[in-house]
C-alpha cells in the first residue's frame, strides 16, 4: 500500500485523508496545532473543523514533517493558498525524491500569479508529472458527513493521475475522474471563488435568482476566457472542475466565498467579515491576483474586477452592480 502524507489539519484536509484512509491507504495527516493532532490520534475526531464527524480508527496525525513524510509516495498539501510558498520551503528537504505532490489548494499566488502546482514545481525542483490537482465540487461538510460526491484529478502524466484517482476512489461515496489538463482544473477552482463572492454579495443585497444566474453564467464565460489565454482545454469548463465547481461554490449556502459575500453585501465591511469567519475564503486574497493574471494576458474580467472593488478598493456593491449593468451591450458569443 503507497503510503500517504496530507499536510493541513483543516476541513478538506482531514475529509481527504479520511478518504484515503478508508480507500486503504495509510494515511498521515500533519497539523499546526498539537490539539488538533491529539483529538485525531485519541478520539478519531477533529471538532474545531469537522464537528460531528467520526474519522478512520487507522488515520494517524502528528506535528512533526519529518514523521508525516517518512516512506511517502503522495505529499498531499491543503493550507491556504497564500502560504504553501514559506510552508513548502521548510518541508521540501524532507519530502522523499519520487514522491507525488497533489494540491487540494483553490488560488492564484498574490505577486507571482502563479497556480499552486506552478508554486509547487518552483520551491519543491520537482518536473511536471510529479505535481498532480484535486478539484472539483467538493463542499466539505457534505463529503465529511458522506454524502456522494465526484472530483478531478489532474497531472500532465496520465498514469500518475490514475494512480491518484486508484487511491481516493471510495465507492459509492467518492468518484474521482481523470484530466491531463492541469491548467483548466486549477483555473476553473481559483476564479469561481471570485465568481462567488459575486454572487453572494448580489444575494445579499436582496438580488434574485436572475442575477445569480446571469453571474454564473457571464462568470463562466470570464473563466473561459481566461483559460483560453493560458493554453487551458475548453472542455475542462464543461466539466466538474468548471462548472461543477461553479455552481456548487455559487449557490451552496455551505460555500465559504458566497456566504462572505452575503455578509459583503448586507452592508459588513471587509474587517468584520474577516473577523466573524472562522475558516479560509480563498477567493479573498486571490480575486486580486486572478485580476492581475488576467491583465498580464489582456484578458477582460468585468465581474473579477468589481469583486475587487468592492472586497478591496471601498466600492459600494450598488456601485458594482451598476458599473456590470452599465457596460456596452455586444452579442453573446463563447468567449466574449
Amino acid at each position: 500500500m503507497t503510503k500517504v502524507a496530507v499536510f493541513g489539519a483543516g476541513s478538506w484536509g482531514t475529509t481527504f485523508a479520511m478518504i484515503l484512509a478508508e480507500a486503504g491507504s495509510p494515511t498521515t495527516v500533519w497539523g499546526r496545532r498539537q490539539e488538533v493532532v491529539d483529538a485525531i490520534n485519541g478520539d478519531h475526531a477533529n471538532p474545531d473543523y469537522l464537528p460531528g464527524v467520526s474519522l478512520p480508527a487507522g488515520l494517524r496525525a502528528t506535528t512533526d514533517p519529518a514523521e508525516a513524510l517518512d516512506g511517502a509516495g503522495f505529499v498531499v498539501l491543503a493550507v491556504p493558498s497564500q502560504t504553501l510558498r514559506a510552508n513548502l520551503s521548510a518541508w521540501r528537504e524532507l519530502i522523499p525524491p519520487s514522491a507525488v505532490l497533489v494540491s487540494l489548494m483553490k488560488g492564484i499566488e498574490l505577486g507571482t500569479t502563479k497556480r499552486m502546482s506552478e508554486v509547487i514545481r518552483e520551491v519543491a525542483e520537482v518536473p511536471a508529472e510529479r505535481v498532480a490537482v484535486v478539484s472539483g465540487p467538493n463542499l466539505v461538510p457534505e463529503i465529511a458527513h458522506r454524502q456522494p460526491a465526484a472530483t478531478v484529478v489532474a497531472c500532465t502524466d496520465e498514469s500518475v493521475a490514475a494512480r491518484l484517482q486508484a487511491i481516493c476512489h471510495l465507492p459509492p461515496w467518492f468518484r474521482p475522474y481523470t484530466n491531463p489538463d492541469v491548467v483548466g482544473v486549477e483555473l476553473g477552482g481559483a476564479v469561481k471563488n471570485v465568481i462567488a463572492l459575486a454572487v453572494g454579495v448580489s444575494a445579499g443585497m436582496g438580488m434574485g435568482d436572475n442575477v445569480s444566474a446571469m453571474l454564473i453564467t457571464r462568470g463562466l464565460a470570464e473563466i473561459s476566457r481566461l483559460g483560453a489565454a493560458l493554453g487551458a482545454d475548453a472542455h475542462t469548463f464543461a466539466g466538474l472542475a468548471g462548472m461543477g465547481d461553479l455552481v456548487a461554490t455559487c449557490t451552496s449556502p455551505l460555500s465559504r466565498n458566497r456566504t462572505f459575500g452575503e455578509n459583503l453585501g448586507r452592508g459588513m465591511t471587509l474587517e468584520e467579515v474577516v473577523a466573524a469567519t472562522k475558516q479560509t475564503a480563498e477567493g479573498v486574497k486571490s480575486c486580486e491576483s486572478v485580476l492581475e493574471l488576467a491583465r498580464k494576458h489582456d484578458v477582460e474580467m468585468p465581474i473579477t474586477e468589481v469583486v475587487v472593488g468592492v472586497v478591496h478598493d471601498g466600492m459600494s456593491p450598488s456601485e458594482a452592480g451598476m458599473l456590470l449593468m452599465s457596460r456596452s451591450p455586444k452579442p453573446e458569443r463563447y468567449g466574449l
